[in-house]
């Protein structure tokens, strides 16, 4: 599993950055206002340039809550699916694994 960013969380909202050799970017988790539907729990923006969503999930393994995100970009070959997950020390880390192939 590779930590594609960090992040603290303020209010409610998660900012920070994510950095591969291929992209280095501050993002920022918000929460979603939007109701009804299957409406995300947030949205994942990019500066003012909305770039993902994230849904509210708890792992059934151990119970721990974390936010499942979904970022997209015209530049990404296919979405990028990761876990948002709180660390031992109180921030937060974007975890993510390449999907096994089919």
């Amino acid at each position: 599993m590779a930590i594609l960013g960090t992040f603290t969380k303020k209010d409610g909202k998660f900012n920070g950055k994510i950095q591969t050799l291929a992209l280095s970017v501050s993002i920022g988790i918000l929460p979603n206002t939007e109701t009804g539907g299957n409406q995300p729990a947030y949205r994942v923006f990019a500066g003012k340039f909305e770039v993902g969503a994230g849904w509210e999930k708890t792992s059934e393994s151990s119970g721990r809550n974390y936010i499942s995100v979904k970022l997209d970009d015209p530049t990404f070959a296919n979405p990028i699916y990761a876990n948002l997950m709180e660390q031992e020390d109180g921030t937060f880390a974007l975890l993510w694994s390449r999907p096994q192939a089919r």
